[in-house]
């Protein structure tokens, strides 16, 4: 298989390139235990191009709205930044980065490995008050897997019927995910995570000219009103976003639902966009927006 160099340092790892218009996300590596809404594989080997378009390596890689933590993960497998911090707000999502980053990834692997998915063990399990990160942390994994569409917003529904008929267990994977996990804390030394404020961890960071920042809010502008329906924490000051970016000394990219308003809203604050092919869950052809100081990059 044809292998490119990001970096001309012999160390870096080699990713296969996808030369597909719309990307096949069969040739990015799976590597976040979670399903989640707005998830960003597909858009993996432009975060590659667009780290190896800059003159030299990042010390430090920024992902303030982490989620499923794809490109975060990416970005510390593949050694993009010497560096990785991932940011998320959300308590429960947070509790799963906390227990593989610093917690009992060992044990959260196992419960997972050996939990005997039923509607009766779920009910059971989901009854509980956690009383730990770690606890919390299989409970969020559980929601995420057997609701549709891995939502974890309150209101959210369970799978019924699921892929072939197989309900609540169609999306179970329970070696796989015990994988992930393990594989993630074998390079936890590379990632640091915040539960907190994205834009508090990108003013704190806003200075540092080694630093670059992927941005992916899970919040709607331009009057859309979907985040609210897929995320627990649906409220952004998108001005104060756009704003903040322009503090950044180090480079960033931001990801957006291509819409007029969000059009206007980089075009007032000087920004390239540029509109990329993807498709959502639902295998529909869309185009997402990516903003950026300079895509000249993308090719």
């Amino acid at each position: 298989m044809t292998q490119m160099n990001l970096f001309s340092e012999a160390s870096f790892i080699q990713v296969p390139p996808c030369s597909e218009r719309i990307v096949n996300i069969a040739c990015v590596p799976q590597r976040s235990p979670f399903r989640y809404p707005g998830g960003k594989t597909w858009l993996v080997p432009r975060i590659r191009q667009w780290i190896s378009s800059l003159p030299t390596k990042p010390r430090k890689f920024v992902e303030p709205f982490a989620g499923g933590g794809i490109v975060g993960l990416t970005a510390a497998f593949e050694e993009l930044a010497s560096h990785v911090t991932m940011v998320e707000l959300d308590q429960r999502v947070a509790a799963v980065w906390k227990t593989i980053l610093t917690g009992d990834a060992v044990w959260l692997a196992e419960r997972i490995r050996h939990f005997d998915l039923t509607r009766e063990t779920v009910d059971a399990e989901l009854s509980k008050k956690p009383e730990t990160d770690e606890e919390l942390a299989f409970q969020t994994i559980l929601c995420n897997r057997i609701n549709h569409g891995g939502i974890l917003a309150p209101g959210s529904g369970v799978l019924n019927h699921g892929e072939n008929g197989k309900g609540i267990r169609s999306r179970w994977y329970p070696d796989t995910l015990a994988r992930r996990i393990l594989n993630i804390s074998s390079v936890k030394e590379r990632i640091g995570f915040v539960q907190g404020d994205g834009l508090a961890i990108l003013q704190n960071h806003a200075s540092r000219k080694d630093a670059v920042f992927f941005i992916d809010p899970p919040y709607t502008a331009a009057g859309k009103k979907a985040g609210r329906r897929l995320y627990t924490h649906s409220e952004l000051d998108h001005e104060a976003l756009f704003a903040l970016c322009e503090k950044l000394q180090g480079d960033f990219l931001m990801t957006y639902d291509n819409a007029e308003g969000v059009r206007q809203l980089a075009d007032r604050h000087g920004f390239d966009t540029y509109a990329i092919a993807m498709k959502n869950t639902h295998h529909a052809k869309m185009t997402e927006l990516l903003i950026g100081r300079n895509l000249n990059w993308i090719r």
